[in-house]
């Protein structure tokens, strides 16, 4: 494989700062999806490589880790290839029990942040470099053409942000402080802008924090980006639980000693500050009715504690940052607030009371909800909109089921159903569904070219299924007396692997693979490449993996056709070249079907042989006689490998088999050629 270069990012944002429950706005942005298959470390079938998992560290030994990162820094950045007027930042370190570490950094040019210049490094224990995953490909030399002189005056900027967040109904009439100066790099090429950030509140009473990313040159709107991310406890959803407090007898407060020191406080339907922490005289807390102010508390202190314990017992990690600092919650937010959030300049969670402020969104999933934004905000990164924003809310729901079966409470049972407790509908119905998330009537079942263009509550619709797929497989099924049903877009069967392998596979893809900008294409890729770390490439988990996200439309199936249509084999082909133009108009390669009778299978197997120099370039459909379009592969700048052999199954089962099929093929950047050898069709 040649070195990858330049390409267009196709995924934009920055760093998120807090998540909030449910939309409160709309989200822009596009992105792709290409399969990747990738070698790993082999590993038996049944179980997980153990040296492939993460190393439980304390709060000191991951210190060390990033103190020796931070020494090193400069010799990793000259390793790296990285300009001298580049600079890396430590921001995480992940270390195996086999001694590999994963370094998150955070990048800057000539003193400035570079946006999107985030980028995670794979060392073995001898310290040889083993992988690098980089947010963009922009190169050393794009950067080095930047100009750090602004054409614009900053409050140029400051008009631009105030506009847009007028616009976007915030009560704010001035930013929150002067523009700074960063370097754009998410959307491909670098160039100097500002980025000035607008406060106040929104329509609904949540927080405003909206990032406008303005061009330093011409004045023009690059970006934006909304990113307020939305004792004896009696709770209302989790029965009577043992919280963890502080004090003596007579005077006790809500302070989990044991948990880093989480505390929570009662806004008392206030808007802003901490509030009062809860204090008590008898270490009881709440009476299960939310009219009294104690319950919600007593809600939201246990979630954060069954959180804390499910990372740290789980995934070796202590508190949402690692370093064993707890983080605080509020409770009892505004008035009649029906929402719940995650914010990173308070390191807290805030909830609401619910409608006529009857159902506190306390429940054990929302908090473990919100909390997970917070991770995923100290590791990934994840950009709160487009594709990423999907996965970063996709992230936190897949979490919460994880802590809600972890937890294993008689009062909230574990389930794939998001926010059932709080009846945020007031019919009863769950917020989300992860076997079938179409089911609210707004989230997406599976992933299609345009769903970084929908708000990142519903484009997280096809992770979350992807998550069901990958843990109990596809169909009827009832678990802990909840009935799911869940399809699959090719309409082929998945078999699941087990929550607790699908959890384990995600969070190592989130902590040691996902950057700021993974998309639908990319998480792919990580996961993936996790899969054959922990198990193997030839193992079943790895063909779930594969299977899991085929079964919502990203990616090729691991191969093999459908057991209860096996077809005859034939197979139609077509050996003439056709040459792909370098980022032009599409081409096709065509075979003719004759001789069958009725439809075509619905494991209708399409092999593809394409030479390409970077196949992330490359955009390829079959086109049945009718016109009918089957994706088999999107581009994706982070695709870097060449060339396409692989063979593709598609639920044809609604297409008359005989008549002229197309596989068309479009090279959709350039710099890079190829050809079609040959494509053929198997019935």
């Amino acid at each position: 494989m040649r070195s990858t270069h330049s390409r267009r990012a196709t995924a934009t944002g920055a760093l998120i700062a807090a998540a909030a429950l449910i939309a409160v706005g709309t989200q822009t942005g596009t992105a792709s999806a290409a399969p990747d298959n990738g070698t790993a470390r082999s590993a038996s079938a049944a179980q997980a490589n153990p040296g492939a998992l993460a190393k439980q560290l304390s709060p000191s030994q991951r210190a060390e880790l990033i103190r020796e990162a931070t020494a090193s820094r400069a010799a990793t950045a000259k390793k790296l290839g990285l300009g001298s007027q580049e600079k890396l930042v430590v921001r995480d370190v992940i270390q195996d029990n086999d001694g590999t570490t994963h370094t998150r950094y955070e990048r800057t040019f000539d003193g400035l942040p570079v946006l999107g210049g985030d980028l995670v490094v794979q060392e073995s224990k001898a310290g040889a470099t083993e992988s690098v995953v980089k947010a963009s490909r922009a190169t050393a030399a794009q950067l080095k053409a930047v100009d750090t002189v602004a054409d614009i005056a900053p409050s140029a900027a400051t008009k631009q942000a105030l506009g847009a967040a007028k616009a976007a109904g915030s009560d704010r009439a001035e930013a929150d402080k002067a523009p700074r100066k960063v370097v754009w790099m998410a959307s491909g090429t670098p160039q100097l802008a500002y980025e000035t950030v607008v406060g106040g509140l929104q329509e609904d009473g949540t927080p405003n924090a909206l990032h406008v990313i303005t061009d330093a040159s011409s004045g023009a709107k690059l970006y934006e980006w909304q990113a307020i991310e939305n004792g004896v406890g009696n709770t209302e959803y989790s029965g009577q639980v043992t919280l963890g407090t502080s004090g003596s007898s007579g005077s006790y407060n809500l302070t989990d000693t044991a948990r880093g020191s989480h505390k929570t406080y009662n806004l008392n339907h206030g808007t802003s500050g901490k509030g009062t922490l809860f204090s008590g005289s008898d270490d009881v807390w709440g009476n299960g009715s939310a009219s009294n102010a104690e319950t919600a508390a007593a809600d939201a202190h246990y979630g954060a504690a069954e959180t804390w314990d499910y990372y740290k017992n789980v995934h070796g990690r202590t508190g949402i940052r690692g370093d064993g600092v707890g983080a605080y919650s509020r409770v009892h937010y505004g008035n009649n607030y029906v929402n719940a959030f995650w914010d990173d300049s308070c390191f807290c969670m805030t909830y609401g009371d619910g409608s006529g402020n009857a159902n506190p969104l306390t429940s054990l999933d929302v908090a473990a909800h919100e909390m997970s934004h917070g991770v995923t905000s100290n590791t990934a990164g994840l950009n709160y909109s487009g594709e990423s924003g999907g996965l970063n809310e996709a992230t936190s729901d897949i979490f919460a089921t994880a802590v809600e079966f972890y937890s294993n409470t008689a009062a909230d049972p574990g389930d794939y159903l998001i926010g059932e407790k709080i009846d945020i509908n007031g019919d009863g119905t769950p917020l989300r569904y992860q076997d079938k998330p179409s089911r609210d009537g707004a989230s997406k079942d599976s992933w299609y070219s345009g769903i970084g263009n929908i708000d990142v509550h519903y484009s997280s619709g096809p992770a979350n299924h992807f998550f069901y797929l990958l843990s109990e497989g596809s169909g009827a099924k009832t678990i802990n007396g909840v009935s799911y049903n869940s399809p699959t877009s090719d309409g082929l069967p998945v078999t699941g692997i087990g929550r607790a392998k699908a959890e384990q596979i995600w969070f190592k893809a989130l902590t040691t693979k996902f950057t700021s900008t993974t998309n639908y294409a990319g998480a792919r890729t990580g996961t993936l490449a996790v899969a054959g770390e922990l198990y193997g490439t030839s193992s079943a988990e790895y063909k779930a993996v594969q299977d899991a996200w085929a079964g919502i439309n990203v990616g090729e199936r691991s191969g093999g056709t459908d057991p209860t249509e096996p077809g005859d084999g034939t197979v139609f082909e077509n050996n003439s070249a056709v040459s792909i133009p370098d980022g032009g108009s599409a081409v096709t390669s065509a075979v003719t079907v004759s001789g069958r009778s009725g439809k075509a299978p619905s494991a209708l197997q399409v092999g593809v042989d394409i030479t390409h120099t970077y196949r992330g370039d490359l955009v390829i459909d079959l086109v049945a006689p009718d016109g009918s379009t089957y994706r088999l592969k999107n581009s994706s700048i982070y695709d870097s490998a060449d060339n396409v052999k692989a063979t593709y199954t598609v639920n044809a089962s609604s297409e008359t088999a005989n008549g002229t099929w197309r596989l068309r093929v479009q090279d959709v950047y350039r710099g890079d050629t190829g050809k079609i050898n040959s494509f053929k069709l198997t019935f």
